[in-house]
Order: C-alpha cells, then structure tokens, then sequence
C-alpha cells in the first residue's frame, strides 16, 4: 500500500485507514453522518492526495487532449477547467476526468487514483502527435476543502480573492504560505469550495494552516465515505460503479461532456448512438418507503423480473431515506416511473427521480 504525504497525520487525528486503490486512505475519523453534515453546513477537509495528474504540453497538446477526451477542451481558456471522460473504442469509458488549461500549451489532466497507470498507458497509445507528457501523480498531493463557509474560512491564506473564482475556474498563486498553488473552484461535493494542488513537501504545512484557519469554522476532517455520500446526494458518477469500460457516455446521462462538434476515439459510434438512443439508461431513484439500497442489489419491474442493477446506493444522510443509482432500459427511466429493488428478500418499490437528490 502506498501512503499519502498525510497519512500520519490522518492517523494521529484518529482516521479510521483503510485500502483503496492501492493508498492507505481515511475512511472516516468521526463518523459518516457528521462529516456529511460538516460539508453540507460549514467546511471540511479531505485529502485526496491519491489522485493522478499528468501534463500534456508542447504544440500539438491540444490535438491529443482533443482526440483523447469527450468534450471540447478548445473552449478552454488560461484559468479554466472542464469536466470530460476518456471513451474507448468500444463505447465504453476508461476514466472520467478533469482538464486544465494551465498555459497556452499545456494542459493538466487529473485522473482517478485506480486508473493512474491505465489512463497513462491509453493516452500514450494515442499519442501519435508528438506531444511532450509527464506523469506528476507522485509528486503532488491534492486538498479537497469543500462546504460553504469555505470561502470565508479560506480567504485568510490567499492573497487572491476566492470570491472571485468561479465554477471550474481556477488561479495559480499564494496559498498558506506556500507559492505557485493551483486554486481550483471544483470539487466533488455540490456544497461548493476549492481543492488546492500543491507539492508533496509543502501539503503538511497546508493541511496545518487550512485546519487552524478554518477552526473558527468548525472546520473538520472528511473520509472518504463522506465523499461517497455527498457525490451520490449529486448524482455524479464514480468511475467504477457507475461508469466503466462498458458504459457508454451517453447512457449514462453524461452527452453533455460528449461534443461531436469535433473528432474523438470512437466520436463516430456515439454520434450514431445519440441518434438512434440508447437502449438503457442510467438512472436515480429514492426509496418510498424503509430501505438501503446497496450497489449491486437487483433492479426489479412489478413482475419481480430483473430489469437493472444499482450502481451506487446509500441512507443519504440529507434526506433520511434511501437513494441510488442504476441501469434500467428506456422505458423504465421516466421520472416518477415506479420500479423495485430487491433488498434481501423484499421487492421494495422507488421512485424514479430527477437528479440532484440534494437541492440544498
């Protein structure tokens, strides 16, 4: 198991480590519930350090981000960042992803922790243009500080003002004392907030002014399952449950990162299947009544035949009641059409949804 810059840290605050994709990661310190809450209504902290990045730079950088990615990292301007997933020649996806435009011919690519040496292996495959790429996934750590009071709390350790960074824009600049930080309005919480890239020397003196600026804040500490909880109260996909190599883009609810506004791995296949529709789609559902659904508990119509499989579920800590994600084909994915998922031995009746479940 590989271990973050944070990790002692993680347990001299009394986390609860557990594997995931090859790190020791916390899971929680002081449970779930509060931690979600902490998000949802102050500020909190995660280290997401597990995370990959990698530079594509020199001339032709763009021409293979663009052949690589689903959506149109032409748009992009210096200081701006877009979602966008890694589809296959198959119609599935190899990662999803987020891409910045860092200077005018450089781009960073940051990738999900599991995928670091698939996603670097495919895009090497695909680089035939000859653009220049280094993998800085060691290197660097990554902060997650979302909630919020996280503007408020923050702006004490910047000289840049955080109110001015919009959505998926991003500054590179001061931060706790450290130079050359990106400062990146994004995250995975829908509770707003920054994550800051920093070097792997320099993050403990982050994470340390971060904790003491934010005390005032109730600024506390998240694990991962708090991340799981929050990002599913969104809707936003995890790559390996709700996406994967055999999920296409589209039918996962994702053909607004897909533009066929220019070409890409396997552009003209999911052009084709836009057109025509898919034949499942993914959708989100609430529990009517008692029940947890779990990923890969059965999707059943009223018949009791399987229909689907959930991809992510949980008790939102939000809502009090059960929600999830999963594949079902077309015509059960109206919003408020009724299915089933087979908990256990109960058939328990959901609801179709429309996403966010959380509307803050």
């Amino acid at each position: 198991m590989k271990n973050t810059a944070l990790t002692t840290t993680h347990e001299a605050l009394g986390a609860k480590l557990v594997p995931f994709a090859g790190y020791n990661m916390p899971v929680q310190y002081e449970g779930v519930n509060i931690e979600h809450e902490t998000v949802r209504t102050g500020v909190g902290v995660f280290d997401v350090s597990h995370m990959g990045e990698f530079l594509i730079e020199g001339p032709n950088a763009l021409d293979l981000v663009q052949k690589v990615c689903s959506n149109d990292a032409s748009k992009l301007t210096i200081g701006k960042a877009q979602y966008s997933c890694f589809p296959n020649d198959n119609g599935g996806i190899v990662d999803d992803l987020i891409v910045y435009k860092v200077k005018e011919e450089t781009f960073l690519l940051v990738v999900n922790a599991s995928n670091i040496e698939k996603d670097w292996n495919w895009i090497s495959s695909k680089n035939d243009v000859g653009a220049e790429m280094k993998d800085l996934s060691d290197a660097y750590s990554l902060l997650a500080i979302q909630g919020p009071k996280a503007i408020e709390a923050m702006q004490s350790l910047t000289s840049h003002d955080l109110s001015n960074i919009k959505f998926y824009n991003f500054e590179i600049g001061d931060f706790a004392g450290i130079e050359h930080v990106i400062i990146s309005a994004t995250g995975y919480t829908g509770s707003g907030g920054f994550e800051i890239y920093c070097k792997n020397e320099d993050v403990k003196q982050v994470w340390d002014n971060v904790m003491e600026a934010g005390s005032d804040f109730g600024i506390k500490p998240i694990g991962l399952a708090a991340r799981d909880t929050l990002r599913l109260e969104m809707g936003y996909c995890l790559y390996g449950n709700d996406i994967d190599d055999t999920t296409s883009p589209i039918e996962a609810g994702l053909g607004w990162i897909t533009k066929f506004s220019k070409s890409f791995t396997n552009s003209e296949a999911l052009e084709a299947e836009k057109r025509r529709g898919s034949e499942r789609k993914l959708i989100a559902f609430e529990i009517d009544d008692r029940g947890i659904p779990r990923q890969g508990y059965d999707i059943v119509d009223n018949q009791g035949k399987t229909i689907g499989v959930v991809t992510s579920g949980t008790m939102s800590p939000s809502l009090g009641k059960g929600i999830g994600l999963g594949y079902v084909p077309v015509i059960f994915s109206d919003v408020n059409s009724k299915i089933n998922i087979q908990i256990r031995k109960n058939a328990v009746p959901a609801t179709v949804i429309k996403l966010p479940f959380y509307k803050g």
